[in-house]
């Protein structure tokens, strides 16, 4: 299985989660939008946040070799927000996924964190096709998706309780064909 690698971009530096991140964890599962957009994860205190780190995104690591990581500043490193990939059973390839504190929205980070993710992806594993799924609701994720090339397929429903979420794919070649242009 490959090893979780961090990536680096102008500004960022992406790495696993470790349970010294708990206290960040605990900050952005409880914001407001991971609230409505997200919903609740169940974690409520520190305890719960390093629950969440090893029986989510650590798990991922060890079972798929993927999973989400944590999205910090070069400069300060200060945390962020998590940016990776997911592998969930209800979809037949994995989906990018990302969320970022208030005070690092609308700065480029969840564009130049996702282009990287996405970048290493196709680059250097044997992915051919990526998913994303976004509440409803969520104009800002959606536009973010299409800028970095997604297309809209449909709802999809993550379970039997899910009246629907946005589905986005973006395969190997399109990514190519628009990496190329820039």
């Amino acid at each position: 299985m490959e090893k979780i690698q961090n990536l680096l971009t102008s500004r960022l530096r992406l790495r696993p989660l470790i349970m010294d991140d708990a206290e960040f964890i605990l900050e952005l599962v409880t914001d407001p939008d991971w609230l409505t957009y997200i919903g609740d994860k169940g974690v409520h205190s520190i305890e719960d946040a390093k629950r969440y780190i090893c029986d989510g995104p650590q798990a991922m690591y060890q079972q798929h070799g993927l999973g989400l990581l944590l999205v910090e500043s070069i400069e300060s490193c200060k945390p962020l927000g998590l940016c990776g990939l997911l592998k969930r059973d209800n979809l037949p390839m994995p989906d990018v996924g990302f969320a970022f504190l208030a005070a690092a929205r609308r700065q480029g980070y969840a564009y130049e964190a996702a282009s990287a993710v996405i970048a290493h992806s196709f680059q250097h594993r044997s992915i051919d096709c990526l998913a994303a799924i976004t509440s409803k609701i969520n104009v800002r994720s959606q536009a973010l998706l299409q800028k970095l090339g997604f297309t809209f397929k449909g709802l999809h429903h993550m379970d039997e309780n899910d009246p629907g979420s946005n589905l986005f794919e973006l395969s190997k070649a399109t990514w190519l064909k628009t990496a190329s242009v820039i």
